[in-house]
């Protein structure tokens, strides 16, 4: 009887410039899924599926759409770890990654589809050089390409870095050194959707450039998914209906509402009065539906207000008349203020706002005790510079509790530490560890870019020796296909990040972008508007780097009083240990006695001391201790000592802190003891001592205390006949008798 296959196994390949390959393999694994696929490239396999409700719930006018990435840590044979031995929470990095694979997916699903989708990327096998995020996005989108939901794809994602000036795709963990670009860039065959990395100050030249040689990569990969899909015949989708629509409706509301909502875009208003103003033309033409009706037609009635005359409304008055719902210009920055050690008891605080945007700003110094630890399942080590931004709903005036930590916490403090990074001083160059916080007290526009900002002017109120100021800036759009016409807006505000056609954040310092995040929701956005906003951007960041030197212009020259003091030595690499001690007891006792914390760091075969400490005292008693522990004893010098223990021949003599040398019986005093009780010196007794030698081959340090006393008058020295060597001396049989 002839065998049954069990899977039939699709696979299609890309091949990339410098001959790696990634395959995507569907058919094998998890066929209950609406799609699912394997993308592989070296020993680093992902697991994409995606999932469809058959239709969508009650009432739903949105896109219900969750994306999750997880790292499996048996992927690379490593155990998570904690108590419970198994994979928890999603942790920052994939949250990340989520987010990354989110924005591109979103706005290419029917404006109408209103099914929940749930799309889950797995990490199940990683070889430790081959970053999984730049696989994340294909795997994504691949397997929605092998399923029947509506989707407008395919999409990829990669990272581009630039290395030596010359730019590459996907490179590993080991190439990242030195590279002054990282972004990651994901797109269709024809459009760019989403931008976001880090630069190390490069031109917007530069940035466009990676952008570019990015998409020339993600359409051979949208082309692999094209005809994938075609072969399984999944290029025909599922038929759905989950909107029914009243025309006769649309075009009532048009009508009647249109020039009142133009009116109030127009006035000049500040966000709360606005929405109060829409919110109640709104409601007023609902007032004349009966209860029953408005169960039918409420949905409708908000949807085209929303999409047909308040959006075109704003979209409008910005495209005809460069008049923005404030009242600004199209390339005006709102006003601005600043101010630095409002709060007085932390190391370092500023105020930042813009508009209706506000950030209250802090940073903490510790020591390397406090840097962040990483233990994810590719990446493991510390960081000593951490950002956090919290978003609570008062914020935006939203009576509302706070649940938690959002994603778009973790995303835009990401974005945050991504522009100020390159500029704080790490390692030998800072001792501190440094965590940014940044509380948004309003937000009307772009907290993340007043983040950024009052992060630079609370670093330098802190002491903390940044490189260079980094401001930042939200840049939005408004384009009609139909005209050609479009407008790039400077410092947009929310209503123009929702109803616009792009979110572009750009950070950087005078000299050049430190970070970007870029979201586009339009079709056909050409280079020449792209390079048209980074312009714009260019010269608004300016501005903004401008009003906050005015306030601070560079790091105050000292720490502020509040800050805890660092000292940092350099020790020989094999006195770490006579430092630490038996068992730690050494540095415990130190830091026990002086109210210290003491960290030690081997670099470079050699240790790095920080000692911290509340008060110059602190600090000075445990340097004393720490010095004379690594202090090398000098022949012909004289220490006072404490006697440690007593032997038959001499006296043990602690000089310096673990160092002990002999004082033996013919050197305490120019008079001849038979015993030690004779000399009447006992254990724990302090006295002075010379070192008088030191045998380089044993490393014993041999003392003195007679030659600090007055030589009797008529004292002669007994001459010492040397000792033969081992080697002379006349050696014995063994079997001969004594």
């Amino acid at each position: 009887m002839e065998e049954k296959k069990l899977y039939n196994a699709v696979r299609k390949e890309i091949t990339l410039e410098d001959g790696r390959v990634i395959e995507i393999e569907t058919g094998k694994l998890a066929k209950q899924a609406d799609g699912a696929v394997v993308v592989k490239m070296g020993g680093t396999m992902l697991l994409g599926t995606v999932v469809a409700a058959k239709d969508a719930k009650p009432d739903t006018d949105f896109m219900p759409l969750q994306v999750e990435y997880k790292e499996k840590y048996a992927a690379c044979g490593r155990y998570p770890g904690g108590f419970m031995k198994r994979e928890g929470k999603a942790n920052d990095s994939e949250v990340l990654t989520a987010r990354l694979i989110d924005r591109a997916l979103r706005p290419l699903f029917p404006a109408d589809y209103h099914a929940e989708v749930f799309v889950t990327v797995n990490l199940i096998s990683a070889e430790k050089d081959i970053q999984p995020d730049a696989l994340a996005g294909l795997a994504a989108s691949a397997a929605l390409a092998v399923s029947d939901i509506p989707f407008g794809g395919p999409i990829s994602e990669v990272r581009v870095v630039r290395k030596n000036g010359e730019y590459k795709i996907n490179p590993g963990f080991s190439e990242m050194e030195e590279c002054d670009l990282d972004i990651m860039v994901g797109g269709t065959i024809d459009n760019i959707l989403m931008v976001e990395g880090e630069m190390k100050e490069v031109s917007e030249e530069v940035m466009l450039g990676a952008i570019k040689f990015a998409h020339e990569e993600i359409k051979k990969h949208c082309a692999v998914q094209i005809e994938l899909s075609k072969e399984l015949g999944k290029d025909v989708k599922r038929e759905y209906c989950h909107e029914t629509n009243d025309e006769e409706l649309r075009q009532t509301i048009i009508s009647e509402l249109y020039d009142k909502a133009y009116a109030i875009a127009t006035s000049g208003t500040m966000k709360h009065e606005r929405e109060e103003l829409f919110n109640n033309l709104e409601a007023e033409f609902a007032a004349r539906f009966t209860e029953e009706e408005l169960e039918e037609k409420a949905i409708l009635i908000h949807k085209y207000f929303h999409d047909d005359v308040q959006k075109k409304a704003m979209r409008n008055m910005i495209l005809d008349e460069g008049k923005r719902l404030d009242g600004r210009r199209t390339d005006e920055i709102r006003p601005i203020w600043c101010e630095v050690g409002y709060l007085p008891c932390a190391h370092g605080s500023a105020i930042f706002t813009r508009g209706e945007t506000q950030s209250l700003t802090t940073v903490t110094l510790g020591t390397k005790l406090d840097e962040k630890v990483k233990d994810e399942v590719l990446v493991q080590g510390t960081e000593q510079f951490v950002l956090h931004y919290n978003f609570p709903p008062f914020s935006t005036g939203e009576a509302r509790p706070t649940r938690g930590l959002s994603r778009r916490e973790i995303g835009h403090g990401h974005l945050a530490w991504r522009a100020l990074k390159p500029m704080i001083p790490l390692g030998e160059e800072n001792p501190y560890a440094v965590r940014v916080v940044s509380d948004i007290l309003e937000s009307n526009g772009s907290s993340s870019m007043a983040t950024v900002c009052a992060g630079t002017l609370a670093l330098m109120d802190a002491g903390v020796k940044l490189k260079k100021p980094v401001s930042g800036i939200a840049m939005g759009l408004i384009s009609d296909s139909a005209t050609g016409k479009w407008a790039v807006l400077s410092d947009i505000l929310g209503d123009e990040d929702h109803l616009g056609d792009m979110d572009f954040k750009v950070t950087g310092t005078k000299d050049g972008i430190t970070a970007t995040q870029m979201d586009i929701k339009v079709d056909g956005l050409s280079y020449e508007v792209l390079a048209a906003a980074l312009e714009q951007a260019r010269q608004g960041r300016l501005h903004i780097l401008g009003k906050i030197t005015e306030t601070i212009a560079e790091p105050r020259e000292d720490y502020r009083p509040f800050v805890p003091r660092i000292v940092q030595i350099t020790i020989p690499q094999d006195m770490i240990g006579a430092v630490i001690g038996p068992g730690g007891k050494v540095i415990q006792d130190i830091q026990k006695t002086t109210q210290t914390t003491i960290t030690i760091t081997e670099v470079d075969e050699k240790g790095i001391v920080d000692i911290f400490g509340v008060d110059k005292e602190s600090l000075d008693g445990a340097l004393a201790r720490i010095k004379a522990i690594v202090a090398i004893p000098e022949v012909g010098e004289t220490y006072h000592g404490k006697v440690r223990s007593i032997v038959a021949f001499g006296a043990f003599v602690e000089i310096m802190p673990g160092k002990d040398a002999l004082l033996h019986i013919s050197e305490i005093d120019y008079k001849r003891f038979e015993t030690m009780e004779e000399t009447g010196i006992k254990e724990g007794d302090e006295i002075d001592v010379k070192l008088i030698g030191l045998d380089e081959k044993t490393g014993k340090l041999r003392l003195s205390r007679k030659v600090l006393l007055p030589k009797p008058e008529g004292y002669v020295e007994r001459e010492r006949r040397p000792r033969p060597e081992r080697q002379d001396r006349p050696r014995r049989d063994k079997n001969e008798k004594k």
